[in-house]
C-alpha cells in the first residue's frame, strides 16, 4: 500500500478536487451533485469565509486525493461541550478497503478529542449496510430513539409559523 497523507484542504485547487469527489459521492448515493453555484458557494463558505462553515480534511494516496472527510462543530447543551459533525467521509471505489475510510475516521475522532468534543455524530443511509456494519464494529450506536427532521426547498423558502 502506498503512504497515506491527511491534510487539511487550504486552496481552491483542494475544494475543486473536494468537489470533484463529490461528484463520485453523489454517483455512489444516488443523489444530484452540486451545480455551479453550488460548487462556488461551496468554495465561498469552505475556503474565503471567516471562519469557514466547515473543514475537509483530504486523504492523498499516489500523488492524488482518494477521499475525503467534511466536517464542522455543533454544541451540546446537555454535555455543554462541542461535538464534530462528520457530514462526509467519501473514499474513491479503487481505494476502499485499504484502511483508507478507517485512517479518515481516526482522523476525525483524533481532532474531537483534541478539541474536547463530547461526541462525534454522523448519519448515514438505511441502504449502506456495509457502511452500518463497519460503524457498529467500531462501537458507535445507532439512534434509533432520534428521527431526523429536515426542512428544504419550498418547504423552507415557504416556512412561516402555523
Amino acid at each position: 500500500m502506498s503512504e497515506l497523507n491527511i491534510r487539511r484542504a487550504e486552496s481552491r485547487e483542494d475544494f475543486i478536487t473536494t468537489l470533484q469527489l463529490i461528484e463520485q459521492l453523489a454517483d455512489f448515493e444516488k443523489l444530484t451533485p452540486p451545480d455551479n453555484q453550488g460548487k462556488e458557494r461551496f468554495i465561498a463558505d469552505g475556503l474565503e469565509r471567516k471562519p469557514p462553515r466547515f473543514e475537509i480534511w483530504l486523504a492523498e494516496m499516489d500523488y492524488q486525493a482518494v477521499g475525503y472527510i467534511l466536517i464542522f462543530e455543533t454544541y451540546s447543551t446537555f454535555l455543554c461541550r462541542p461535538t464534530i459533525y462528520l457530514e462526509d467521509l467519501f473514499v474513491m471505489p479503487d481505494y476502499r478497503r485499504q484502511g483508507v475510510g478507517a485512517k479518515l475516521l481516526d482522523h476525525c475522532v483524533s481532532l474531537a478529542k483534541s478539541r474536547g468534543c463530547g461526541r462525534v455524530e454522523w448519519t448515514c443511509l438505511d441502504w449502506n449496510v456495509k457502511a452500518q456494519q463497519v460503524y457498529e464494529g467500531i462501537g458507535a450506536a445507532k439512534m434509533s430513539e432520534w428521527l431526523l427532521y429536515r426542512l428544504s426547498g419550498d418547504s423552507l423558502d415557504n416556512y412561516k409559523q402555523k
